[in-house]
């Protein structure tokens, strides 16, 4: 079960893009800070995956071998994102996502 509550944390009323969300996984209540964005496609690929975000936090919390948890989610996002832009370069890091027949391999 995962319950959320959701609070924007800024300094003398200003809104940070950050959000605090208090999240229970299992019997253990922790809070992560994230940003919208973050926590969005967390959603969604816990949803792609078919498992609940509550699953899926918890999965990441048993696996972090160190650093917080709102840390080990976003490395967790990024690594996703960035596997799937992995999967469609075609040479080193040069920005080229598809083959172009005129072009040398490199």
């Amino acid at each position: 079960m995962i319950r959320v509550t959701d609070s924007k944390m800024g300094d003398k009323g200003m809104k940070s893009s950050i959000t605090k969300r208090s999240i229970v996984i299992g019997h253990h209540k922790t809070s992560v800070s994230l940003e919208d964005d973050f926590w969005n496609s967390l959603k969604e690929i816990a949803r792609g995956r078919r498992i609940t975000m509550s699953g899926l936090v918890a999965a990441l919390d048993s696996k972090r071998q160190h650093g917080n948890l709102s840390s080990a989610i976003r490395l967790f996002v990024l690594d996703f994102y960035r596997s799937q832009v992995c999967q469609h370069v075609v040479g080193p890091s040069l920005g080229m996502f598809e083959p172009d027949a005129r072009r040398p391999p490199y």
